[in-house]
């Protein structure tokens, strides 16, 4: 499975959520709201997710194992740090 776009949708600078993506699949699926996450170590990605009757949140979809979760963050943040330069130039 390779991925084929990545679209950062909406870029917030004033919070810990600094942008909001969509993940294309081997151009057959797609996964939006995927959140780019600044914390005071790193910049990280939040896989989409909804609040169950508990209160928790629980992803709604996410990778199975490391390897796949490692290259998909890294893809996401290499295309907003793009966004973020266009945005500067």
């Amino acid at each position: 499975m390779e991925i084929t776009n990545i679209n950062v949708r909406k870029i917030c600078s004033n919070d810990k959520m600094k942008a909001v993506c969509s993940v294309t699949f081997d151009d057959a699926l797609v996964i939006h709201d995927i959140k780019i996450i600044e914390s005071d170590s790193k910049t990280f990605v939040a896989m989409p997710s909804r609040k169950n009757k508990n209160g928790q949140y629980s992803d709604v979809a996410h990778p199975i194992n490391s390897e796949l979760r490692t290259k998909l963050e890294k893809a996401i943040i290499d295309e907003y740090q793009k966004a973020l330069e266009s945005m500067t130039e």
